[in-house]
């Protein structure tokens, strides 16, 4: 009589699961570009090296990205996804405060920047690297900074500030300037203080 198989158990002794399909091309240049794109800078990094990095050919990155610049945009959508993903969980912590939002949202910023790797805010560096206005990248990155301005004025005119974009503006100065400086001086310099001075700000323009 013919044996069946039996398929090797796993260290702990259970039977393994469907074996994961591995990544499609598309994702893994994604991945690879979101890593070297933002430790490295857009503009110097190659095609080849993103190829290379991913273990694709070039003919694939370009089925799934018309050009490098498409993927830069595709990159920094990525990388709004995820800062609003940590800015909505810090206002979801603090439901109905505006005021420790924005306060918990500063704060896990400035522990971020003694991370190994910060390079501050992928979307900033973005415009600074592009500054046409209608690159595929620039135009990405600046609408999510009118995006975050939005948002901030709108918190701003729920803690009751007199001028609401003011506060707003002078929340997004605070945010731009804990991305460059950070980047200089490290978590010890001025971002050390950053929810500090934001409470200092705000509560110097509530009612």
């Amino acid at each position: 009589m013919k044996k069946t198989a039996r398929a090797a158990l796993r260290p702990d002794g259970r039977k393994p699961g469907p074996r994961a399909e591995p990544p499609r091309a598309a994702d893994r240049i994604r991945r690879s570009a979101q890593d070297l794109f933002y430790r490295q800078g857009i503009r110097a990094v190659g095609v080849d090296a993103i190829v290379a990095e991913a273990g694709v050919t070039k003919p694939s990155l370009y089925r799934s990205f018309a050009s490098k610049d498409e993927l830069a945009a595709a990159y920094l959508r990525d990388y709004e996804h995820e800062f609003w993903r940590r800015f909505d969980a810090a206002a979801a912590v603090h439901p109905d405060d505006p005021r420790a939002q924005v306060l918990a949202y500063f704060t896990g910023l400035a522990e971020r920047t003694g991370q190994p790797g910060y390079r501050g805010c992928g979307l900033t560096n973005a415009c600074v690297e592009y500054p046409e206005p209608e690159h595929p990248a620039r135009r990405v990155a600046v609408a999510n900074k009118r995006k975050v301005r939005e948002r901030l004025v709108d918190l701003a005119r729920r803690m009751g500030a007199r001028d609401p974009e003011a506060l707003g503006d002078g929340l997004q100065l605070l945010l731009e300037g804990a991305y460059v400086s950070s980047q200089m001086l490290g978590p010890e310099g001025p971002v050390r203080h950053l929810a500090d001075v934001a409470a200092r700000l705000i509560d110097a323009s509530v009612e």
